[in-house]
């Protein structure tokens, strides 16, 4: 049995309230320029230091993380969210309304994914609820395999036929009984959502194409950082690693989850 992954769960809790409630407390500006405080390493002033226009990273970072984790957040609900009703649909009704959804995701999945946000962000602005967008609707695809292949298997369920039979309402039998049961590969592929989500708009805004200032994003901060990081390290490493830290602790949770939803299908076969 998997232990609860406590660290990674604290440490997300630390990042969401480092972003999302420390910038209250926090007397530094995200946004004001000071050209006497140009690329100043960390210090007690400045505790991350500072980056090419004087401006303070730690509180850069905190504002940054909020566009970041929306974005990653949001982006995962909206496309599990996609799956989960695309992968229901299939296996429920089965015969041509699955031959249709696998139509839609085999074409999807013939893209690259980042080549396909490529290709979408640049006949589109920028912004943060462009992004969600580009990103949740590249990313429903392996939610909307694996809750089909669960779908088909709750549907030749004793007790689903006789329901279906007994034409009992079909949004009731979705909503209290296949809901419950596809619960936890929701929530897997939730977590692992978020870190694909945060991923990829770490790497368009590092490209670029993502969020464009004045907003920020940990991305955005990174991608500032690059042509000084021979003289300026802190202004890539922190944002990178705030990155790391999210996708790991994120991970560990999703394998956790995945460990009991494995062992409660090994104890309903026993």
């Amino acid at each position: 049995m998997k232990k609860f992954p406590f660290l990674s769960t604290f440490i997300l809790v630390l990042i969401f309230l480092f972003c999302f409630v420390f910038p209250s407390f926090y007397t530094g500006s995200a946004y004001d320029l000071n050209p006497s405080a140009i690329l100043l390493p960390p210090s007690l002033e400045h505790f991350l230091g500072t980056d090419r226009l004087g401006r303070d990273l730690f509180a850069r970072l905190m504002i940054g993380g909020q566009v970041s984790l929306i974005i990653g957040v949001l982006s995962a609900l909206i496309s599990s969210l996609v799956g989960l009703m695309i992968g229901i649909s299939a296996g429920f009704f089965q015969k041509n309304v699955d031959k249709f959804n696998i139509i839609v995701i085999d074409l999807f999945l013939t893209f690259p994914t980042f080549f396909l946000l490529l290709a979408l962000i640049s006949y589109m602005s920028a912004s943060v609820w462009v992004l969600i967008f580009i990103i949740s609707i590249t990313g429903w695809m392996g939610m909307a395999r694996m809750i089909r292949s669960e779908s088909f298997a709750i549907s030749n369920a004793p007790f689903i036929k006789i329901l279906k039979l007994s034409n009992v309402n079909t949004l009731k039998i979705i909503f209290k009984y296949f809901a419950p049961l596809l619960a936890p590969i929701f929530f897997i592929s939730f977590t692992f959502g978020v870190s694909g989500a945060i991923l990829a708009e770490s790497g368009l805004s590092f490209l670029g194409i993502g969020i464009t200032p004045p907003q920020m994003s940990w991305g955005v901060i990174i991608s500032e950082g690059k042509e000084v990081i021979d003289i300026a390290w802190w202004l890539s490493f922190f944002p990178g690693f705030l990155i790391f830290l999210v996708t790991l602790s994120l991970i560990n949770l999703s394998d956790y989850l995945q460990s009991k939803s494995n062992e409660k299908d090994i104890l309903n076969d026993i």
